[in-house]
């Protein structure tokens, strides 16, 4: 992003121990957040209408500090703990769907927020595993390693945990957010990829009105193109928010590539379903899928996006 270079200002007559004090208070500062983070308190406060791309960004860097969340891994249970705590403490009501799928424990983690009625339904959703193998490395030696998953799985969930911030408590309607298991493992012996979303979808009691699922997206060289396979309409309501927001160049009105994800199973049980996915990423299935990669304004245009769309069907 480019950023505007500011007016320079005259230099101000100072304590000579300023700069010592104020580095002492700064480095404490970042100790208590840090020590709050690791509690599960620093994200627990008043729900906002202000999408916080840098909280945002924040959420990515703790799920790199679990290690690769492997479905079965000590990462992977964390993760899963990790979000109970932190959307209950945000004030959802939140459960693990437990499922198998080709041999493999499938745990979905949903929240819920909301009174149906005759209102709307709308899920959000994103997948929380990263892949056990980066087989799209240039390096050879390196294809058996496992995904960091910064962009490709923390992206979409650290968009949104913020969304479960920000969302008015008071929305109309119902709002679930669903964070898939077991999304990424396709063309693995022994493994398929969507496993998480076909499992959930297998056992949905009633049709949602919309599902929008958001993967990919806080690449720092945001391109979202149209996928393909989604449904138009609610692909052009999106794309029209963006566009409204000021972000039409991110969100681009131009046909993209056809998606096997995890708004696929939806679509298939006739459900109106759209995947917000930015795939022109090189680091995708590599080694390189860091955090340095992620944007906090890529991941705030798009949590923005989705606020301003839940606002237009109130």
């Amino acid at each position: 992003m480019n950023k505007t270079p500011q007016k320079p200002t005259k230099p101000q007559k100072t304590n000579p121990n300023y700069p010592f004090l104020l580095s002492v208070l700064i480095i404490i500062i970042v100790i208590v957040v840090v020590a709050l983070y690791s509690e599960g308190v620093f994200s627990h406060t008043s729900p906002s209408t202000d999408f916080d791309g840098a909280r945002a960004l924040g959420h990515v860097q703790y799920q790199l500090s679990l290690g690769p969340r492997l479905p079965g891994s000590p990462g992977h249970a964390r993760l899963v703990a990790w979000l109970q705590t932190e959307l209950a403490g945000m004030g959802w009501s939140t459960q693990v769907r437990e499922g198998v799928m080709l041999g493999h424990a499938i745990k979905n983690v949903v929240a819920m927020r909301g009174e149906r009625g005759e209102g709307f339904w709308v899920i959000i959703g994103a997948h929380y595993d990263t892949r056990i193998l980066a087989d799209e490395d240039p390096d050879p030696e390196k294809r058996q390693q496992p995904v960091p998953g910064a962009n490709d799985g923390a992206s979409g969930v650290a968009v949104l945990l913020e969304l479960a911030r920000t969302i008015p408590e008071d929305y109309p309607g119902e709002v679930w957010l669903v964070f898939f298991d077991a999304e990424d493992n396709g063309r693995i012996p022994g493994w398929d990829w969507i496993l998480g979303s076909r499992a959930f979808v297998e056992t949905l009691e009633g049709q949602p009105d919309a599902v929008i699922v958001v993967d990919m997206i806080g690449d720092a060289d945001l391109n979202i193109f149209m996928e393909q396979s989604s449904d138009q309409a609610l692909t052009l309501e999106l794309w029209d928010q963006a566009s409204a927001l000021g972000y039409g160049e991110y969100f681009i009105t131009v046909p993209g590539y056809h998606i096997l994800d995890d708004h696929t199973p939806f679509l298939r049980a006739g459900i109106p379903a759209v995947d917000i996915i930015d795939f022109d990423y090189p680091y995708w299935h590599t080694t390189a899928d860091t955090l340095d990669k992620v944007s906090a304004e890529s991941l705030k245009m798009v949590g923005d996006t989705l606020l301003a769309w839940l606002e237009s069907k109130r």
